[in-house]
């Protein structure tokens, strides 16, 4: 039941990295040399499919060059709220 419970939160951090690396400008392939990860598990993360444990989600953030924060907001990326 937690998978399911959380499931729609995966997506929507993974959906927030796939509009950050977009805004930079990087390939998954670019964003998984710079996180240290594979490109096919940096996909995965984004489709939500994958589950990624904190450490993974700090080099995410890192190599995006944004707040982690950012990645977690239910708030749209890019918004003004989203960016206090």
């Amino acid at each position: 039941m937690k998978k399911v419970m959380f499931a729609e939160k995966y997506r929507s951090i993974g959906l927030n990295i796939l509009y950050y690396r977009r805004l930079k400008g990087l390939s998954q392939e670019a964003l998984s040399i710079k996180a240290g990860l594979t490109r096919s598990y940096i996909s995965k993360i984004e489709r939500g499919a994958a589950r990624c444990g904190l450490e993974v989600f700090f080099l995410i953030a890192q190599a995006l060059e944004v707040d982690p924060a950012e990645l977690i907001s239910d708030l749209p990326p890019g918004t003004e709220s989203a960016q206090k």
